[in-house]
């Protein structure tokens, strides 16, 4: 909080000057982060005066009623617009923003060593809550990974994970919960049965695959006949005790079907049993929240599946879609996003990732979903005064290499500007399952790519670019785009859905490109590397523009606005129902239609 705070603090706190309610006393005091302890101290006398400001942390936490001191009324800065003033030599800490009380969550499915946009998303947005909401988040994940540990640690040395964040493991948790005592009165006992169905612990034998950590066998894997279908995976704790038996062939032994997931005390008893791991992770997340106020942002499609069926009167829960929800057609639900569509009211929220996503959705969803617009946010840097000098021919791309980024195309279109003897580079950063096809591309050029693999730092090399490549088959919200536009990288991109329609002004901040055409592609390449020099500095200017609409202010501001709203009684206490088959094909076909016509007056240039 400010020091220069007008506002008194007052054994009265009503009367003349401000008026307090006083049930929100305790957010006057609260500190502006988590991390400061720092008391605040109050200028001035003890009545308001006038034109007096109240600074953006006191009005945010406040319901604040200006008094009739004097005559006139007392300026009242608004906290959502205002920016920080801005003084010279001293660091500013920005004003908290009002993110709903109780516990945060951020829900994924698990995390890898070479994670991807969407968990650094959502890894972000975690950190920019807790830095300028003042509120602590956890991160959830459920995949049977046995050296969380070790990766918490990594992601707190790199900075990923910041105090105020914590990573939990659902198997990990159970690890250190295994005792009925610890659940008194919740039912999870099973007195008088020491057999429960399918409960068949692993033998320690070498048959079965460990997962170890630190040198200790955190868990066992048993697979089928083929090697490539895991039917039982038993959990250990430290002491090498088991801890979970998670057996998925309980109907015929050998073949999927049939699940028995039980909980075992020290001694190797089972304490509570499920019959499937949604009620198991639905159950677990009532635990881990100890039953108290939560808002739950749910990132990942896999986890969003199971958290359609969890609705508590106390947790707002949102689902952000950061890829496509549409199949390879363009048209119908992907499979792995049906159980949100059919079940449109099941969350308090559903976020786009952009306007254009949003209005494609919409009448797949129908009139009960909840949804709104929140793009995945950044800390931006502010403008240097000379930017750093950067050759115009170099490029870049950070990309999976899979085939929905279609790396291919780029280091195809970069062969084809050579051969035009325009000397441009690319350097890629990024690895996966068709790195192979990427390296004999790349020797079947002159020698202009150069493939880095995956570098958790290839951002630092977004300020030494001149240009950019994504030419992926479809995105979410390809935030690359706006981190190379705030580092005064010129993005060039397909035309795809969704994203770089959103943040790409063709000319101006950067290139569209029709989705898939290499020759346009090449074009965009040469005609980057070609521009005078005043021309391309005045685009850098406009990318950098454009990329503080993004910046972490702005976007966490937005989701405290929608998670408020979206936590409104009628919302909090709606519960999901059976979708309506007749009324789900009606929309699927009012869909097709709408796509129909939209490609129709495309094709006529009516769009």
């Amino acid at each position: 909080m400010r020091s220069d705070c007008p506002v008194p603090i007052r054994s009265t706190l009503t009367g003349r000057g401000w008026e307090f309610p006083e049930s929100r006393r305790e957010a006057l005091l609260a500190p502006v982060t988590p991390d400061t302890a720092q008391q605040p101290r109050v200028r001035g006398a003890g009545r308001c005066r006038v034109g007096a400001a109240v600074c953006g942390p006191v009005r945010a936490a406040l319901s604040v009623r200006p008094c009739r001191a004097d005559s006139a009324a007392v300026t009242i800065p608004n906290p959502v617009r205002q920016r920080p003033e801005r003084r010279e030599g001293r660091s500013q800490v920005p004003a908290r923003i009002a993110l709903p009380a109780g516990r945060h969550y951020a829900i994924t499915w698990g995390i890898s060593d070479t994670y991807g946009g969407m968990t650094g998303a959502l890894l972000h947005r975690s950190r920019a809550f807790v830095r300028l909401g003042g509120v602590r988040v956890d991160v959830l994940t459920f995949d049977t990974r046995p050296d969380y540990p070790r990766v918490e640690q990594g992601l707190r040395s790199s900075g990923k994970i910041v105090p105020g964040m914590r990573l939990l493991n659902v198997w990990d948790w159970l690890r250190e919960h295994p005792s009925p005592g610890d659940y008194a009165g919740v039912g999870v006992s099973i007195p008088g049965r020491k057999s429960v169905e399918g409960f068949t612990p692993l033998e320690n034998t070498g048959a079965y695959v460990p997962g170890e950590r630190d040198g200790r066998v955190m868990n066992r894997t048993r697979y089928d006949a083929s090697g490539s279908e895991p039917l039982q995976v038993d959990h250990y704790r430290a002491d090498g005790s088991l801890a979970v038996s998670d057996r998925r062939d309980v109907t015929e032994r050998g073949t999927p079907g049939g699940r028995s997931i039980v909980l075992c005390d020290p001694a190797g008893n089972p304490v509570k049993a499920w019959n499937g791991a949604w009620s198991l992770y639905r159950w677990w997340l009532d635990e881990v929240r100890d039953r108290e106020r939560a808002t739950m942002i749910v990132d990942s499609k896999t986890s969003a599946r199971f958290m359609v069926g969890y609705k508590r009167s106390n947790v707002v829960s949102a689902h952000v879609l950061h890829g496509s929800h549409l199949g390879a057609d363009g048209r119908s639900i992907r499979a792995s996003r049906a159980a949100v569509f059919e079940n449109p009211g099941a969350f308090n929220l559903l976020v786009f990732l952009t306007e254009r996503q949003r209005a494609d959705a919409l009448p797949l969803l129908g009139p009960r979903a909840r949804t709104a617009v929140i793009p995945n946010g950044r800390e931006v840097p502010r403008a240097s005064a000379a930017p750093p000098p950067r050759n115009v021919h170099s490029g870049i791309m950070l990309s999976a290499l899979d085939d929905r980024k279609r790396v291919d195309h780029a280091v195809r279109a970069i062969a084809a500007a050579r051969a035009e003897s325009t000397p441009v580079t690319l350097d890629i950063y990024g690895d996966g399952p068709k790195r192979g096809r990427i390296e004999a591309a790349i020797e079947r050029t002159d020698g202009g790519v150069r493939l880095h693999g995956y570098d958790p730092n290839a951002r630092n090399h977004l300020r030494e670019s001149s240009f950019l490549l994504l030419t992926s088959k479809s995105e979410g919200f390809p935030l690359v785009l706006v981190e190379a536009m705030a580092a005064g990288c010129l993005p060039i991109a397909y035309d795809i859905p969704y994203g770089p329609a959103d943040i790409i002004r063709d000319g101006f901040n950067g290139f569209l490109v029709p989705p898939g055409d290499l020759a346009a592609l090449t074009a965009a390449i040469e005609r980057v590397t070609s521009l005078p020099a005043r021309k391309l500095d005045a685009l850098r200017r406009n990318a950098v523009r454009t990329s503080a609409a993004y910046s972490d202010q702005a976007v966490t501001r937005r989701w405290a606005v929608e998670l408020d709203r979206a936590a409104a009684p009628n919302v909090r206490t709606r519960q999901p129902e059976p979708p309506d088959p007749l009324a789900l094909r009606a929309r699927r076909k009012l869909a097709r239609l709408w796509h129909k016509r939209r490609e129709t007056r495309r094709a006529r240039g009516g769009l």
